[in-house]
Order: C-alpha cells, then sequence, then structure tokens
C-alpha cells in the first residue's frame, strides 16, 4: 500500500465501505483511474468498485498468534 498515495488509498477505502453497503461521498476521478490501473478498482454502471485484488490489499495481514 505504500505504493498508492494518500488520496488513492482513501478512494480505496471508500470503495470498500461501498461494497459493504455504505454510503460513501464522491470519489476523485483521477484517483479511482489510478485504482483501475492498477486492478484495485472497476468501472462499473454505478461508478467505481473495489476489485477482489483491492480489497485483499485492505485485509489486515494474518495473524502471528499461531503458537500454542
Amino acid at each position: 500500500m505504500s505504493d498508492l498515495t494518500e488520496g488513492q488509498l482513501h478512494a480505496l477505502r471508500n470503495l470498500s465501505r461501498k461494497k459493504a453497503g455504505g454510503e460513501v461521498p464522491f470519489i476523485n476521478i483521477s484517483d479511482a483511474q489510478v485504482l483501475v490501473e492498477l486492478g484495485l478498482a472497476m468501472r462499473s454502471r454505478q461508478g467505481w468498485d473495489i476489485t477482489p485484488e483491492g480489497l485483499r490489499l485492505l485485509a489486515p495481514p494474518p495473524s502471528s498468534d499461531n503458537q500454542r
């Protein structure tokens, strides 16, 4: 995620909230276009949607608490 600008990361998080059914503010078109180029979002009839790759990028890293 370090390759994304603050605006792109904000847009990606908003798209994640949108996918979960939440209301989101306007998505910056230039940020969304970069996310599309990176495969993290796609254009849809409803504007922009996050891709599975975008969701994976936002997912927390797996826990390393597997020690017993």
